[in-house]
């Protein structure tokens, strides 16, 4: 009998990552007594190809995250439109020049973090009458390479946001240091989110979105554990 074709085992395997990681995000979700249903998986599409963008379509996921606007404009503009339920968020850096792009593309755009973007997506939000949902980033481990507010800072960036430029900020994401236990990184943006009345975290990947999700995590952004490992020669993944 011949083999299955390489299309066929490729739409297999993703559609086995998938249930995977919804079964583990259910038992974790259960231990700690928390509705699996209140924990939306955020599938990061970032560089996958067409065939497994396809592929993880099929199975029923529907909310994506994307890291550059112009690349997720080529890959999700013509899909978007067959798929009314479709959920694109930003989760990569925001220049403030793409503001307008961002607004009339995005969803949910995780990354805002300081305040002259804040001053820019106002004005488009305004212009165009479309208010995308936001996060405010956290740099918890004040890692001078990586986007985000400092820790110290949120507090006054989030009353800013919200006061002086009238966004409605829902939340908060971050990326812990690789090198350290993401559990503190996890129970410090926790403790800024409460103060602050924030009930959206967007925090846990592929190596701990399990650990994310014990602190709280109502949002958590995967790919690796979904598509699979990417290539050695393009960027380090942030999912």
């Amino acid at each position: 009998m011949p083999s299955s074709s390489p299309a066929l085992q490729s739409t297999s395997t993703v559609a086995e990552r998938v249930a995977a990681v919804r079964t583990r995000i259910d038992a974790v979700a259960r231990s700690v007594g928390r509705d699996p249903a209140c924990v939306t998986l955020t599938a990061v599409s970032k560089t996958q190809p067409p065939e497994a963008i396809d592929a993880i379509l099929a199975t029923g996921q529907r909310v994506f995250g994307e890291n550059r606007v112009q690349e997720a404009e080529g890959r999700w503009s013509e899909r978007s439109r067959a798929l009314p339920n479709l959920e694109l968020r930003l989760i990569g850096p925001l220049q403030s020049n793409k503001a307008g792009d961002a607004v009339a593309f995005f969803d949910v755009i995780e990354t805002l973090d300081r305040e002259k973007l804040a001053r820019a997506l106002a004005e488009q939000i305004q212009r165009q009458g479309r208010a995308p949902r936001m996060l405010v980033q956290v740099n918890t481990g004040a890692e001078p390479q990586k986007a985000g507010i400092l820790p110290l800072e949120a507090d006054a960036f989030i009353a800013l946001a919200r006061e002086i430029y009238g966004l409605t900020v829902e939340g908060l994401m971050a990326i812990p240091p690789a090198e350290e236990a993401p559990g503190l990184h996890f129970a410090l943006l926790a403790k800024i989110a409460e103060r602050n009345g924030l009930s959206v975290l967007s925090m846990g990947m592929s190596g701990d979105f399990e650990t994310a999700i014990r602190f709280g995590a109502t949002d958590v952004r995967v790919g690796t554990a979904l598509f699979g490992e990417r290539n050695s020669s393009e960027a380090p993944s942030i999912a």
